[in-house]
């Protein structure tokens, strides 16, 4: 009877916790099979990183919306192929917006040189945030990042659409979406800071934010105006970039943006609509490391979501596409 009680226990905080643990990944998980792998990937990441910093925020960005759809497994890498012509990084969230590929690529080659065949590329897209989460905090921000996930063999355009939260999204919206994945509305206060690094291309806020009342700034909303067309299209839209204060670093700024109303995105202003929220992003403006600690903890728990084992899954050869 004690022993099930117990079971029972560790399966109800697994659901709760959504803990890493629970899917069988724990750090150091290459320790004997692949021992330099994490310093490889953060070798690659640097290098890119130092040259142009908005392709780290390309990496934060693309492990979010791996692990969404169909859980963090790689499936936002693969290719088109005649069998599966629309795959996720050619869907409208991914396409032609989300960026990094080329180091996922370089530093599963450095890898497979290293110990072939040994380490997913889900797990290297998950080693290649967190990595990029250091370097844009000055190698302040320190992730324990649990690895042991495979590789899925699906990945479809429709599911992007589906399971990512657009830049439109109002509270609830937001709230319902992260909590699908297993995700607080804390989590997803925590994680929406991310934000204060890259650009958005301004096909993504003019219409629901420039065109219609809203409560954005009017100073920045003229600024805004003077950097994007009025009627954005594939041929003429630019970037802008998210953070105007300090936009190549990863910090708490993007929360003090929010209150004054200096936020490019609906989903942005969105985290004021309640009084709890509003107090998560005060907390996170105002409070000397609380942010960064818990977008420490929230990265590795949406870096378990739906983590696929056993034959849910494989180790790519070439991240690309799926082995045959």
């Amino acid at each position: 009877m004690a022993t099930a009680w117990l079971k029972l226990s560790i399966a109800l905080t697994c659901a709760l916790l959504l803990s890493s643990a629970c899917h069988g990944l724990q750090v150091g998980y290459y320790k004997k099979t692949c021992p330099r792998v994490e310093a490889i990937v953060r070798d690659e990441v640097k290098r890119f990183v130092y040259k142009n910093a908005g392709i780290g925020a390309g990496l934060i960005r693309m492990f979010f919306h791996d692990c969404f759809v169909q859980g963090c497994d790689g499936s936002v890498l693969l290719d088109p192929t005649p069998a599966n012509p629309q795959p996720e990084k050619l869907s409208p969230p991914n396409f032609p917006s989300l960026r990094g590929f080329e180091v996922i690529d370089a530093a599963k080659d450095a890898v497979e040189k290293a110990c072939p065949g040994v380490v997913s590329c889900a797990d290297i897209v998950a080693f290649a945030g967190r990595d990029a989460a250091y370097f844009l905090t000055r190698m302040t921000m320190k992730i324990n990042m649990p690895a042991g996930r495979l590789d899925g063999r699906i990945s479809n355009s429709t599911e992007a659409l589906d399971n990512l939260p657009p830049p439109f999204f109002n509270l609830d919206q937001l709230i319902a979406s992260f909590a699908a994945k297993g995700l607080t509305a804390e989590d997803m206060v925590v994680l929406s800071g991310a934000h204060s690094i890259g650009v958005s291309h301004c096909s993504s806020f003019v219409s629901d934010r420039l065109d219609v009342p809203s409560d954005i700034n009017t100073g920045f909303a003229n600024v805004l105006r003077r950097q994007c067309p009025a009627s954005p299209s594939p041929a003429n839209d630019p970037t802008v970039n998210q953070d105007v204060v300090t936009p190549n670093a990863l910090d708490n700024k993007y929360y003090k943006n929010v209150l004054a109303h200096k936020v490019l995105f609906t989903s942005d202003a969105a985290l004021l609509a309640t009084s709890a929220t509003t107090q998560m992003v005060r907390d996170s403006a105002n409070i000397p490391g609380q942010w960064e600690a818990k977008f420490n903890k929230a990265m590795v728990k949406m870096g378990a979501i739906e983590v696929k084992t056993g034959n849910q899954g494989e180790i790519r050869r070439n991240c690309r596409v799926v082995n045959h």
